[in-house]
């Protein structure tokens, strides 16, 4: 009996899913049990999974049990179908949207990769700057300036994911929609603008824009493309 084209698409989507997590360093079958959800919703049970997307009961166990460690889905009460025997099966149900899974996605990453890695690269820096104590060694105080480099753009990554990961999924998704409001060109010409300012000048500036109430950034948000402010700042 053929599937239902909704069905074959979401199956479809889920295998696509899975080769793309793959990419990623997600186990395929957790992939393509994330991308079923996606586009499902559910709620399903574990063998609804292991039947849409052909899995063993292990597999499909398994990768449910990855996906709830990532608190992308949640167990919900058991489902039993009149007139069947044994027990019930689990019922699992999406947590939030699309936006709250990328926020949860993105800290069992931060978690398993960022996290672990700022220590071991502290401790290399710390053993390459005691190695040059008192020796003139050029590969020596090379290599200290590479792990400090890579230090320091590990923690400023981990610190920019960071921010995503701790916001709320709605402020994550208007600040998106904020950037989707932007052409490509607009977009160029700001990241060209705060490579051009120092990052303690935007840094006072944006703190000081913090400290404002709602009603005031409004305001100032209001005035900033008049004709007459933009002439007075030379703008135009």
């Amino acid at each position: 009996m053929s599937q239902p084209a909704a069905e074959e698409i979401r199956r479809t989507f889920a295998a696509a899913w899975g080769e793309i997590g793959s990419a990623w360093g997600v186990a395929p079958s957790t992939a393509a049990v994330q991308g079923y959800f996606l586009v499902h919703g559910g709620p399903l049970t574990e063998p609804q999974i292991r039947h849409a997307l052909g899995f063993s009961h292990r597999a499909a166990s398994l990768a449910l049990a990855e996906c709830e460690a990532w608190g992308l889905v949640e167990r919900g009460e058991p489902m039993r179908r009149a007139g069947q025997r044994g027990p019930a099966a689990t019922v699992y149900r999406v947590v939030g949207d699309h936006w709250e899974w990328f926020r949860r996605v993105a800290r069992a990453r931060k978690e398993r990769e960022a996290d672990p890695a700022i220590p071991l690269i502290e401790r290399c820096v710390t053993l390459a700057r005691d190695a040059a104590k008192g020796k003139p060694d050029p590969e020596l105080a090379d290599l200290h300036e590479r792990l400090s480099g890579l230090l320091r753009f590990v923690q400023l990554f981990n610190r920019g994911v960071g921010a995503f990961v701790d916001a709320e999924p709605a402020d994550t998704a208007h600040l998106f929609a904020i950037l989707g409001a932007l052409d490509d060109a607009t977009l160029q010409r700001l990241i060209d603008l705060g490579g051009s300012l120092s990052a303690d000048d935007v840094g006072k500036a944006l703190k000081a824009v913090a400290r404002l109430s709602p009603a005031a950034v409004r305001r100032l948000v209001a005035v900033a493309g008049t004709p007459g402010l933009v002439r007075l700042i030379g703008a135009g």
